[in-house]
């Protein structure tokens, strides 16, 4: 076994070209992460994360991703119990795994909307400066109103403000920044559209540069707010051809507004599912994913988009009978099933589920699944190198960041199995290329 990972102080050249890195995304709220298997560990203490975080650093993963919801999930006026929900604050939570750990980087998840520019920028720069540069963002652009209530000024940004706002925001944390670092920058006045500020307190930055920024954009805004402000991009682009026509995008993007080809790092968001044989894998995924999608959980995600109570199904029959509400309702449902479109759409589901044979369960778990293509990230080790070389060796993405389904030993077939492999065929780090998550990453450390 080759993973090792390197403990000194002096950086070492980047990654090699030709290689991928891997990220770890823990996830706020979501019901892939499998909590009632006797193996799951409790998703609030720190152990679970310690596990995780630890177990990740010994498989050389670029960072450690932790997601984070504002408020509890609610469901048909109800709090929803069927999900992951609820941790720790992500920066709390990151500044304690920086000092069991050295390398990975850590990254919090934090919205514009919900927070203040000064506030945050002084909150990033002290872990920065608590993990010794391997401090990261990833930046949500939160819009509802609901999760607004939480908070004591209430309100939302609307949809069609939330990337202005957004760019506001970051625009007003990198001025922040690069005012602590500039002799007589601070006091900064910051005026523009959504903020009037005075700041006062900054923090200047550890050697080797801000933190590294990440943004999750599949639409066009997204696109297009990544391409100027992200260092790293998530998106649901994981099959082959997709994620190349992503990543000549978001370069092209990148490229217009001024910066240099290949700044802007693609991270596809994927599940991996390791066996000892192929077979052995898809059988271990079908067992996932029917963990994933309980009884329960199958007929909660058919209420979403219902607007009603099904709990007088059979989750093991037949879709319902009867038409969804058709009325504009909430968010949750997704555009399609608002008002007369909901019962288009719903016969539509019920004349696939009936042509198929699938009842409610086996239904959503393959709705569920649409748009995750797994597709070569289920099989043994040497079969899922085989897909993942390909990407290395025509270096369509930067690395993948991979959700697991179990915490914490969701990654141990990943790092035990899979990480030697792709290193003995020279295609992932066999140890981090510096101190700094920017330098491992192989980014540039100035301020823009």
């Amino acid at each position: 076994m080759t993973i090792t990972h390197d403990t000194a102080a002096a950086p070492h050249e980047a990654a090699t070209p030709g290689q991928i890195q891997f990220g770890v995304f823990f996830q706020g709220v979501n019901f892939s992460t499998i909590w009632h298997w006797p193996e799951s560990g409790d998703h609030v203490a720190f152990e679970s994360f310690r596990r995780v975080v630890q177990t990740a650093e010994r498989g050389v993963f670029a960072a450690f991703f932790l997601g984070e919801g504002l408020r509890l999930r609610e469901h048909l006026g109800h709090l929803h119990d069927l999900d992951v929900v609820g941790r720790p604050d992500a920066q709390t939570q990151l500044a304690a795994l920086a000092a069991v750990t050295s390398r990975i980087g850590l990254a919090a998840t934090q919205s514009t909307t919900f927070n203040d520019p000064a506030d945050l920028a002084y909150r990033l720069a002290s872990l920065s400066h608590l993990s010794g540069g391997r401090a990261a963002w990833n930046i949500v652009t939160t819009h509802n109103a609901w999760t607004g209530e939480n908070f004591r000024r209430g309100g939302f940004v609307a949809d069609a403000d939330r990337y202005r706002n957004a760019d506001a925001f970051v625009t007003a944390v990198k001025a922040i920044w690069r005012a602590a670092e500039t002799e007589g920058g601070l006091p900064l006045q910051v005026r523009n559209e959504f903020f009037d500020l005075d700041v006062e307190r900054a923090l200047p930055l550890v050697p080797g540069g801000r933190p590294v920024l990440i943004q999750a954009g599949d639409s066009s805004e997204g696109r297009d707010f990544a391409a100027k402000h992200a260092d790293l991009v998530f998106t649901g682009a994981t099959q082959y051809e997709r994620a190349v026509e992503f990543g000549a995008d978001i370069d092209r993007r990148a490229v217009a507004r001024g910066r240099r080809s290949g700044s802007v790092l693609p991270f596809p968001g994927v599940t991996i599912v390791i066996g000892d044989s192929d077979a052995e894998a898809h059988e271990k995924l079908h067992e996932i994913r029917r963990a994933q999608v309980t009884e329960q959980t199958a007929l909660a995600y058919l209420e979403q988009f219902w607007g009603t109570d099904l709990s007088a199904y059979d989750p093991d029959g037949p879709l319902p009978d009867i038409d969804p509400v058709q009325q504009t309702s909430s968010v949750t449902r997704g555009s399609a099933f608002q008002n007369a479109k909901a019962k288009q759409l719903a016969d539509e589901w019920r004349a696939e589920s009936a042509d198929r044979g699938l009842s409610i369960r086996d239904f959503v778990i393959e709705h569920a699944a649409r748009g995750n293509d797994l597709t070569g990230f289920v099989g043994s080790a040497q079969t899922v190198a085989d897909h993942l070389q390909r990407y290395a060796e025509r270096r369509v993405v930067a690395g993948f960041n991979i959700t697991p389904y179990l915490s914490p030993t969701g990654l141990d077939d990943i790092v035990n199995r899979l990480v030697p492999e792709l290193q003995s065929r020279g295609v992932y780090p066999s140890e981090y290329a510096g101190a700094s998550l920017r330098e491992h990453l192989g980014l540039d450390p100035e301020l823009p």
